[in-house]
């Protein structure tokens, strides 16, 4: 899957858009070869055809000459050494093409910039999703099982192995440095989704977090771990709609076990 990243190297776009200039450059430079080829065999032209044969023939022979494929009708002597000076100025312009635009996209910058332009598009066709917070082991687990039950999941991170590690998955996901978690956040099209569960082993992170999605969208359901029942109150006045005690969420769980085990054996 992609990764959309929020804190996008800005050399990327520089690099695009200069080889586009530069691109757009070389091509201008063939066209103005292939015309004054045309217009100099045309006036060197002292057969008696036509003029519009001339100029096909004058044509024809630019065109060959700016695509090196060299298959030239018959050209007098005249004609031959203005060609010469045209290849020449096209194997300027070859050579230009080459030094400055051959590896100019295959950079890692570049490969974000292009990879943002195509998750661009992804989130905004994005609704009714579930947007998970943090890739930790919990994070993990509850992208995979909301995947099962057949949800769509956008993972949200601040971490550059955990973003890798979500995209090896097959999760769609947005990167982004805590700092700057708000725009992350609004990537995330928390406007359209349909839940926000936050996994990070971060109390402090969750609660701010909570906070934040719950002013982008008043109406989203939240659920997020918490401590204690201090904690609980904190994240529902932050806007959580459902948080879960850990540690009260295990013990029921050993004790169930246990019981459903006494009650077996009698």
């Amino acid at each position: 899957m992609w990764i959309f990243r929020v804190n996008e190297p800005r050399l990327g776009a520089i690099r695009v858009r200069a080889w586009t200039h530069r691109a757009r450059r070389t091509v201008g430079l063939l066209f103005l070869i292939l015309g004054g080829a045309t217009v100099g065999l045309v006036l060197l032209d002292q057969s008696n055809a036509s003029f519009g044969t001339k100029l096909f023939s004058a044509l024809w022979n630019g065109a060959n000459l700016i695509t090196t494929l060299g298959a030239f009708s018959e050209l007098d002597e005249p004609q031959k050494l203005f060609m010469l000076l045209a290849m020449f100025a096209t194997m300027v312009v070859g050579g230009y093409a080459v030094s400055r635009l051959t590896g100019m996209l295959s950079g890692d910058d570049v490969m974000f910039y292009k990879e943002n332009r195509m998750m661009e598009r992804r989130l905004a066709e994005l609704s009714n999703h579930v947007v998970v917070v943090g890739f930790h082991s919990l994070g993990a687990l509850v992208a995979e099982r909301l995947r099962e039950a057949g949800e769509t999941v956008l993972v949200v991170v601040g971490d550059q192995a955990q973003a890798d590690r979500a995209a090896d998955r097959g999760h769609m996901v947005v990167l982004g440095l805590p700092g700057v978690f708000d725009d992350v956040l609004r990537q995330a099209r928390l406007d359209s989704a349909k839940s926000l569960v936050v996994t990070t082993p971060d109390s402090n992170n969750n609660l701010a977090v909570t906070l934040l999605s719950h002013t982008l969208n008043g109406s989203l359901a939240i659920s997020v771990p918490g401590e204690n029942g201090l904690r609980k109150t904190l994240l529902e006045s932050a806007g959580a709609t459902n948080v879960v005690i850990m540690d009260e969420l295990v013990a029921d769980a050993l004790v169930g076990k246990l019981a459903a085990r006494a009650d077996a054996a009698k």
